[in-house]
């Protein structure tokens, strides 16, 4: 009789091991079929380029914040040297009170009738009690003036506490804005580190052909602005375009001998610049000031046309996020973002035109 042996059942062990390993090999196919694809150089590009926008926009409420915090901090540093000095006053004041009130006891301390009654020489009494008089009306001046100094002191240390209130409120603004382009930049970094050296290097020498467009072929043109660029080497046709001002020919006279120098966030020269930096520090240069940023220069001089644009006049892109001069020839002059040096570049590849200003 043919015996029937039971089949041996796997171990619980084994049974776990084999259900592990299924698992994993289910879930590493799930990832493989489910996984982003890398992006291609001309993706990296554009999330780059947005980023380094976004970044921009977060400097310039930065620069405008510290260039707020510098002058709230002014404001708030005199008007509590202003509050000292009104402190010292009012001492010298209360003294002068104590002093004239010490007089007057002294020489008022009976009621003057009895004072006359009691005095040997009566015309002697009648000059003391004239100079106890005066002593009295110097002592209500001296309280009013007390009254005025405390009332000008109370104002004064009001208006102090509300800068200093204000310049607090403004240093969280500048931290937060400070947080937001750090981190649109990092973000822009490591979707750069995606990418092999090779592309990188491949997408700096395109970007950099497409900037200067067809400004390599010529040399600067006679449009009274100057040389064609500084440090940098970089030789541009700008045409003929006359400026509108010598004001503007020497603030892009200026900016050209900065050619080829770091943009730097919020910096402002004469070594690095970024974009509202680099246009300030022109005009410094040619003697006109100009405020600090993209969106408080874009309400200086007068508001032209696209069509009316002269060399020296600043042209605004993306949303006012971006400023630069323009150089002739449908070419910008400025300082365009992190890694890149201070060029000539092409309006059409910079950004969406925004405004333009003469100063």
């Amino acid at each position: 009789m043919a015996s029937h042996r039971r089949p041996k059942q796997p171990s619980r062990t084994r049974v776990t091991v084999l259900t592990a390993t299924a698992a994993a090999a289910v879930a590493l196919t799930s990832q493989a079929a489910h996984a982003d694809p890398k992006p291609t150089k001309s993706e990296v590009k554009a999330k780059v380029d947005k980023l380094y926008h976004e970044a921009e926009a977060a400097t310039e409420k930065y620069n405008g914040a510290k260039e707020q915090q510098d002058k709230l901090k002014k404001q708030a540093d005199a008007l509590q040297d202003k509050v000292a000095r009104g402190q010292d006053e009012l001492n010298t004041l209360r003294g002068e009170l104590g002093s004239l009130a010490t007089a007057q006891y002294r020489s008022g301390g009976l009621d003057p009738s009895i004072q006359l009654l009691l005095s040997s020489d009566p015309d002697s009494f009648l000059d003391q009690a004239s100079a106890l008089d005066q002593l009295t009306a110097k002592q209500a001046e001296s309280l009013q003036k007390i009254q005025a100094k405390q009332r000008t002191l109370a104002q004064q240390r009001k208006e102090a506490q509300g800068k200093l209130t204000d310049l607090a409120e403004v240093r969280e603004t500048l931290g937060k804005s400070k947080t937001k382009f750090q981190g649109k930049l990092a973000e822009a970094q490591k979707l750069l580190n995606t990418l092999t050296a090779a592309e990188r290097a491949k997408m700096a020498e395109d970007e950099e052909r497409a900037g200067r467009a067809a400004g390599e072929r010529v040399a600067l043109g006679n449009n009274g602005s100057g040389g064609s660029g500084g440090s940098g080497g970089q030789v541009a046709d700008l045409g003929n375009e006359a400026p509108a001002s010598a004001l503007g020919a020497a603030a892009l006279q200026a900016a050209s001998t900065r050619v080829g120098k770091p943009y730097v966030r919020a910096a402002t020269g004469p070594d690095s610049f970024d974009c509202s930096g680099l246009t300030q520090w022109a005009y410094a240069q040619a003697g006109a000031q100009i405020t600090r940023t993209t969106y408080t220069q874009i309400n200086q001089g007068t508001r032209i046309a696209r069509s009316q644009l002269k060399p020296g006049d600043l042209v605004f892109f993306s949303n006012t996020t971006h400023v630069g001069l323009y150089a002739g020839n449908n070419t910008v002059l400025h300082a365009p973002y992190p890694g890149t040096n201070v060029r000539y570049e092409s309006m059409s590849t910079i950004g969406s035109f925004q405004a333009a200003v003469r100063i």
